[in-house]
């Protein structure tokens, strides 16, 4: 989304009128019978990092102007130097920007009309303290494991620089100005809505019993041990909506059929855990997509970029090598019955032994699925899920399309392709209308069918947004700890530092292993996304910026940085024992969950370096990412040829399957 420069300078007005004694000095320049001009500056700056500042016309006529020059002494500089001198018009204001101070404490800076002088202030802290907020975040996400508390820090912190050390002050304008400023955003109030829309819609398909009926008809097709995890894979990808209501559906409805067939759970879970996460993350219409997109949305409007930011997640897509690879191994991994490491010692002991669980094993407790359980007297229908979830996807595509043509109609643009429809066309509105749509589809069908009353459809629909609800917390104060990041130029100090330092177009892959040792860390994949996306968005297109990269180039490196926050988080997150789906999938398939974390890291971490090798570093040159997929798909089953090995052939007769 686009802000006119008005608004940024209006809320700093509004700020500096009760910011206390430490404000920016606002001083007269010109002659003041023909009015005059005020500069106005940020309340903060960080020590040799560039921040722009406003000169604006007070009570000068219309058509009339006023001269002004802002002096720059040493130690301060001017990346745009010709701003520094000029005319400001009569209810006009003029942009100063690069301007650069060295020392710390409090700084004045003269501003010169004729023969008078004036100065203004600005306290300047330094540029390393830019980094604080965002790495609180971090620390406390390490130690409390809790990212609504660590977001929560990293506000305070940098609103604690900004509001001259006052922690009350800090502690109120976390709640009143940046909380409140994120929540009541068009866009931010687009992406709520629309998550909560989905989340009402996933309550009432898994109520009325469509989320089961698409899995009745997958396990009656399941007769053998490939088969049996072949139908576990197939209805990983088709609930795509969510990770949560994967992971559980998935988990418990096939823990009885692949028990049947000897697998042990072990290997379920693995199944269970990387078709959640990866298919979610990459879905086009998913319980994920508001979050990323919100966050990308956000970013790119901080930026002021002219680019859709549901147009940048689809093109990410490709990118995102982790995700596609890691489904695309787990599917090699079925259909060739090779394993290797952990995994292939349970799964010879499923087979030889029918033991499901090693000795001694300790299987997590069933999780309590009784909000997505169906009337028992009602059948399960898949229409009655597969219905919604078409809904909410074709109206969003023609969504985009028909506000992308009306768009291009009302700019009179000649050229009309596909893609530039899609590009001119808004997603924000698009998403609630099919989300919206959705529901109303979806409680019909309950309804009309007779499986729910009023207000147990109601209830389901209530049920589900309230799922929602710690997702959408968690993105208000994303969007919260950017805007912090954004006021104390976090992004800025960085590129800064990494300046003629660093090829951008090695951003991708670092900005991959970040995110994933970050997620590793905390257990959360949100929480990753949350932290680095308001720091690395910036980052990415001011280094493309400063290496004069080609256009092209500049995006494939902002898309490729994109993907590496979305991708990293996954791969951290498949990796983590301290993971939220990946203790879900231990609960879901009632498997030891110290075994379940043992035996897929072997996995990921080979697909997770796949992907950097292949993907990340390559694609980041120029390579196109469909060939490196397709490279790293080969090298994965190559790599799971040479070291996996054939379990031994079932036994015509086995006892059993037993847990230990």
């Amino acid at each position: 989304m686009r802000r006119t420069p008005l608004v940024p300078l209006l809320a700093l007005a509004c700020l500096l009128a009760v910011a206390g004694p430490a404000r920016a000095t606002l001083f007269q320049i010109g002659d003041t019978t023909r009015g005059h001009a005020e500069l106005r500056l940020p309340r903060l700056a960080m020590a040799g990092v560039p921040f722009d500042a406003w000169v604006v016309a007070v009570d000068v006529p219309p058509g009339d102007s006023v001269r002004y020059r802002v002096a720059t002494p040493e130690p301060m500089a001017a990346e745009a130097g010709e701003s520094l001198t000029g005319w400001v018009a009569g209810g006009d204001s003029v942009l100063v920007e690069g301007l650069r101070l060295a020392e710390t404490g409090e700084n004045r800076i003269a501003v010169e009309t004729g023969a008078r002088t004036e100065t203004a202030s600005t306290r300047v802290l330094p540029g390393w303290m830019s980094l604080l907020p965002p790495l609180l975040a971090i620390l406390f996400a390490l130690v409390f494991r809790e990212v609504v508390i660590s977001l929560l820090a990293g506000v305070w912190l940098g609103a604690l620089f900004l509001y001259d050390w006052n922690p009350l002050t800090a502690l109120l304008r976390t709640a009143d100005h940046y909380i409140v400023e994120a929540v009541i955003d068009p866009g931010h109030a687009m992406i709520i809505l629309f998550t909560l829309l989905l989340g009402g819609m996933v309550g009432l398909i898994s109520r009325n019993g469509g989320t089961y009926g698409v899995v009745d008809a997958i396990t009656r097709r399941a007769t053998g041990p490939i088969s049996g995890q072949l139908a576990t894979y197939v209805m990983g990808l088709l609930i795509f909506f969510d990770d949560y209501s994967n992971t559980l559906i998935v988990g418990t409805t096939m823990r009885p059929v692949t028990d049947r067939l000897r697998i042990s759970r072990e290997k379920l879970a693995y199944i269970v855990d990387s078709t959640a996460a990866p298919v979610a993350s990459i879905a086009l219409i998913s319980g994920w997509i508001g979050f990323e997109v919100g966050l990308i949305g956000d970013a790119v409007a901080t930026l002021g970029l002219e680019a859709e930011p549901y147009v940048l997640f689809v093109e990410s897509i490709p990118y995102r090598f982790y995700p596609i690879l890691a489904l695309f191994f787990v599917l090699i991994v079925i259909l060739t019955d090779r394993d290797y490491g952990p995994m292939l010692k349970a799964e010879l002991r499923a087979r030889r032994e029918g033991k499901l669980l090693r000795d001694d094993a300790k299987p997590a407790s069933d999780f309590d699925a009784e909000v997505l359980t169906p009337p028992e007297e009602e059948p399960n229908r898949w229409i009655n899920a597969a219905v919604p979830i078409l809904v909410v996807t074709v109206v969003t595509v023609v969504g985009m399309w028909w506000t992308g043509w009306q768009s291009l109609i009302a700019e009179g643009a000649a050229e009309r392709s596909i893609q530039d429809v899609f590009a001119a066309g808004d997603s924000y509105v698009s998403l609630v209308w099919g989300s919206f749509l959705a529901c109303v589809v979806a409680f019909a069908m309950s309804v009309g069918q007779r499986i729910l009353s009023l207000d147990e459809a109601m209830g389901a629909w209530v049920a589900g947004m309230k799922a929602m609800f710690f997702a959408i917390v968690i993105l208000t104060l994303a969007w919260a700890l950017g805007d912090v990041a954004g006021d104390i130029h976090t992004a800025d100090y960085v590129v800064e530092l990494l300046t003629g330092q660093l090829d951008p177009r090695l951003l991708p892959v670092l900005i991959f292993l970040a995110s994933a040792f970050v997620s590793f860390a905390t257990g959360t994949s949100w929480g990753t996304m949350a932290i680095m996306m308001p720091v690395v968005i910036p980052l990415a297109v001011a280094l493309a910026g400063e290496a004069d990269l080609a256009a092209d180039a500049a995006h494939t490196v902002l898309v490729g940085t994109i993907s590496g926050v979305l991708a990293g988080s996954v791969w951290g997150d498949h990796c983590s024992p301290i993971s939220d789906t990946t203790i879900l999938s231990s609960m879901a398939t009632s498997c030891d969950h110290i075994d379940h974390v043992n035996t897929q890291i072997p996995y990921a971490v080979v697909v997770g370096v796949v992907a950097m090798l292949l993907g990340d570093i390559p694609s980041a040159f120029g390579l196109s990412p469909w060939i490196s997929l397709v490279a790293g798909a080969a090298v994965l089953l190559g790599f799971l040829l040479w070291f996996g090995k054939r379990e031994d052939p079932w036994p015509e007769e086995v006892e059993e399957p037993t847990l230990s």
